[in-house]
């Protein structure tokens, strides 16, 4: 430990700690325009100028990067050091006027106007101030060095190579990130109207909390942004985390677990709204799918629950429509279930939170569950306007040079004619679908799916939870669209039916299976690829084909196939049939 004395306030730090750190654990206040933790300081701007006194010499050092030492003096507001800031701060000041962080630094060190007339003024409020951070950051942290200096003196300027645009670039946003003026941008390169995730989701960094209520509330990386991934470089998270706990090493890893019975919630995933670019999504401002909204409705989402359009405005009119892909021959036949109630919910908080005229373009409204037939009666007490049609466009509209609205087309059918309707923001409420993988899903687990892609449960009404596998049981979206006390109650039941077989210790076995004769059979393999259960494989060694009686289901598929006529099914051989039938004859 290194003790040392600042404006008469004595300390004790770390040894290679630096005059601005020390001052900063003392609550000292020294001004500074070029530094950033996470690049070496260099002192570039000048004003964390500060005056050191060892022994009887007495020097001007830049606090940010000049080390402390044992017994040293630091004075970082005499009449020496004031001179030099005002100097520099006026010059600052005299190039660049309008520059806020100037402007403010300026009045801080209580300097309202320069005595100096700069010939390379720059009155941009976003202009550059050369201090450099944006080179460093990326030269030191990223490890790229795509920007740097060109010229010098007063003609000085930050450049990409050549001024062109290089390949050399990852789009990390360092260098926007340090830049005190916001001189620096980053802009996506592709289409940007209606750029739904970018604006509803926030901006954040490469690691973060996914949401406020992830369970477990910790970070993660998005390996895609992170810098250290694509380049090694950064790390500043790393050095960040006093527990340590981040390892850049890790590597997803496959665990075996050896398991009795499976449970298969695997959800769902909402309809790619881009399939039907008839509603603008994605391609106009202020069409939102209903996982977007429900985002800004989110109190920890990016407008902290405000309701308001992509320049920050609050709605005159929102308009939500329903069944986007659902009950549609050309898409999903089926009700999605769920649409109808958080429509009716969106447009009560939006009555609430808002002025707003709301709409709601439905085709029927199923308010099916305790309480929502109410809840559909309330939206109407409250002055949401219900039109019964289907929508058929939604387009973008502008009157004599004013902020461009949304039009939405549609019929209504209560009143027998076709509306076009103003509105500054619509909502979709899109198809419920089962997984992309559910296909893969299947074929593990050889259980089956309905025509819509769901898991197929055993029985639709006497056996909801179960499957034609013994085992493997379903609830929730997996199985079908449905809401969250509907999937509460499946899953209930599924566990109560696993915790029924575990108690038991021992589980009986339908007798009914199929047998191979290993004797005769020829090792063809055309019932395993047949059986639908997956329950025959092929034994190396023996060259013959094997039945697993404990996935077999005995639906006598193999037995048919069998060239050779080695499969059977128990119980049902030829031998014991004409048994039988010698039996029924001979009474």
């Amino acid at each position: 430990m290194i003790k040392l004395t600042i404006d008469g306030k004595q300390l004790e730090v770390f040894e290679d700690t630096s005059i601005l750190k020390a001052a900063e654990k003392a609550g000292i206040w020294i001004p500074t325009m070029c530094h950033c933790d996470y690049i070496e300081p260099y002192g570039v701007c000048r004003l964390c100028s500060v005056e050191v006194v060892k022994g009887k010499r007495s020097r001007i050092v830049t606090a940010c990067n000049y080390p402390v030492r044992e017994g040293l003096t630091v004075r970082t507001n005499s009449e020496r050091v004031k001179w030099i800031r005002k100097i520099i701060m006026e010059l600052m000041l005299s190039r660049w006027p309008n520059v806020p962080a100037v402007k403010e630094m300026a009045e801080q060190l209580g300097i309202s106007k320069p005595r100096f007339e700069s010939k390379e003024k720059d009155e941009a409020e976003d202009a550059c101030i050369l201090c450099g951070m944006c080179v460093n950051v990326c030269n030191d942290l990223v490890g790229k060095g795509v920007l740097g200096f060109s010229k010098m003196g007063i003609e000085r300027e930050v450049v990409l190579p050549y001024n062109e645009r290089s390949e050399e670039c990852i789009a990390c946003g360092a260098c926007a990130y340090v830049c005190p003026t916001k001189h620096i941008k980053v802009k996506s390169l592709e289409y940007e109207r209606g750029a739904i995730q970018d604006w509803s989701l926030a901006s954040k960094t490469a690691i973060y909390v996914p949401t406020m209520q992830a369970v477990p509330r910790v970070p993660t990386i998005d390996e895609a942004s992170c810098i250290n991934k694509q380049t090694g470089g950064c790390k500043a998270c790393q050095t960040y985390c006093e527990p340590g706990a981040i390892n850049y090493d890790m590597k997803d890893e496959e665990i075996e677990v050896e398991v009795g019975q499976i449970l298969i919630t695997t959800g769902y995933q909402l309809m790619d709204l881009t399939k039907m670019p008839q509603f603008g999504y994605g391609r106009l401002d202020n069409v939102y799918s209903s996982l977007d909204f429900e985002h800004m409705l989110n109190s920890t989402g990016p407008t902290n629950g405000t309701i308001q359009c992509k320049d920050g405005s609050v709605p005159r009119a929102v308009g939500i429509i329903h069944c986007i892909g659902s009950r549609d021959e050309n898409y999903h036949k089926y009700c999605s279930r769920v649409c109808c109630m958080y429509a009716l919910k969106f447009a009560h908080l939006i009555k609430d939170r808002t002025t707003a005229e709301v709409y709601q373009f439905y085709i029927d409204m199923r308010a099916f569950g305790k309480g929502y037939e109410e809840f559909y009666k309330r939206l109407l007490d409250e002055g949401v306007n219900m039109i019964r049609g289907k929508v058929g466009e939604v387009t973008e509209c502008r009157v004599d040079g004013e902020k461009p609205f949304l039009k939405v087309a549609c019929e209504d059918t209560l009143i027998g004619k076709f509306r076009e309707i103003p509105l500054d923001m619509v909502i979709l409420c899109p198809a419920i679908e089962s997984n992309a993988d559910s296909s893969d899903l299947k074929k593990i687990f050889s259980i089956s799916q309905s025509p819509d892609k769901f898991f197929l449960e055993r029985h639709p009404k006497l056996d909801p939870m179960s499957t034609m596998t013994d085992g493997i049981f379903i609830a929730g979206c997996a199985q079908g669209p449905k809401d969250i006390p509907d999937s509460v109650a499946q899953a209930s039941g599924a566990a109560a039916k696993i915790l029924s077989l575990i108690s038991v210790g021992e589980v009986a076995v339908d007798p009914i299976k199929a047998e191979i004769v290993e004797e005769r059979c020829s090792g063809c393999r055309i019932c395993n690829n047949l059986c639908p259960y997956g329950a025959i494989s092929y034994i190396d060694e023996k060259k013959i084909s094997f039945i697993n009686d404990m996935l077999c289901k005995g639906c006598g598929t193999c037995v048919a196939a069998c060239p050779s006529s080695v499969i059977t099914g128990k119980g049902f051989t030829d031998a014991q049939i004409m048994a039988e039938i010698e039996g029924l004859l001979a009474i």
